[in-house]
């Protein structure tokens, strides 16, 4: 994982530790995006440079693989199944909400994501060969910049005052349910779109284990081992060097021990809240605050 255990440094650990002689380095993003495969390919490219013994590992990499036909097909299909269970799928109106990134990603850093987010839509629309509506927004937009739009819930809104009233939200970026779906989709779009006046709220759910995208998987893994090598250079697309927001910098990102401190901090900040809260006395309430 890029900001959680295991950490890319403890997975490299295991490599060194089995000796391994090759990797397939695959993001489990379809789309490339500065911010997510291009963080962990920045990343190893640093660990690469100072370990003797990664210098040793031959490796290569895949930037992205959204337009594989394993992975389309799999989406048509959850989509597909989802259609047929709805009470009057010719009426569905499909919504494929993306993560956002900073529109200055795009526009300064030459970032593809938003050109590879829409041309995969495009390509499971045909593939999925119907005629119903569909719509691509961007969701969880976070701090005071501009990222790219249409947002979800404003897009949603929107439909709902077109007088759509069957709504199929499709993950499109992620390929495993997590909070970004679970909760930001499952729950607080849904509240969105309830308030709007959207009645029928249906939700593709992500690929997770289906078996034509894990065996997609593992034929591209075959294919990457029999194709001539690229190393990280090729897959760290910047035209220019900015600003990452929020989850790091270019040159001073997150570290496996920065994060470790901060989780130890924010829960030594919560057993403290506790503990005045049991007992009445500490700095909060000296302060007046609680």
């Amino acid at each position: 994982m890029r900001y959680w255990h295991p950490f890319t440094e403890e997975a490299l650990a295991r490599v060194k530790r089995d000796q391994v002689e090759k990797l397939v380095i695959i993001p489990l993003y379809p789309q490339y995006s500065i911010s997510t495969s291009g963080s962990s390919f920045r990343l190893l490219d640093k660990l690469w440079q100072r370990d003797p013994e990664l210098e040793k590992i031959e490796y290569t990499v895949v930037p992205s693989w959204y337009q594989r036909p394993g992975y389309i097909q799999a989406m048509v299909e959850l989509i597909a199944q989802e259609l047929e269970n709805c009470p009057h799928p010719e009426q569905v109106h499909i919504f494929f909400s993306a993560h956002g990134v900073p529109v200055s990603y795009v526009e300064e850093a030459g970032d593809p994501y938003q050109r590879e987010i829409e041309d995969c839509v495009d390509r499971i629309m045909k593939t999925l060969n119907c005629s119903n509506s569909h719509t691509l927004a961007y969701q969880s937009r976070v701090g005071p910049v501009e990222w790219l739009k249409p947002y979800t819930e404003d897009a949603i809104q929107e439909l709902a005052a077109a007088g759509v009233n069957d709504l199929l939200v499709v993950p499109i970026s992620f390929v495993s349910e997590h909070i970004e779906t679970l909760q930001e989709i499952d729950m607080e779009y849904r509240e969105v779109a309830e308030e709007a006046g959207i009645s029928n709220f249906y939700r593709v759910p992500a690929l997770n284990t289906h078996p034509v995208f894990i065996n997609d998987l593992a034929d591209l893994v075959i294919e990457a081992l029999n194709t001539p090598n690229r190393d990280f250079s090729d897959a760290i697309q910047m035209k220019k060097i900015i600003k990452m927001y929020p989850q790091e910098r270019w040159q001073w990102g997150l570290t496996t021990t920065a994060e470790v401190w901060n989780g130890r901090l924010a829960m030594l900040g919560f057993m403290g809240l506790l503990f005045e809260l049991i007992t009445g006395y500490g700095p909060l309430h000296l302060a007046g605050l609680l």
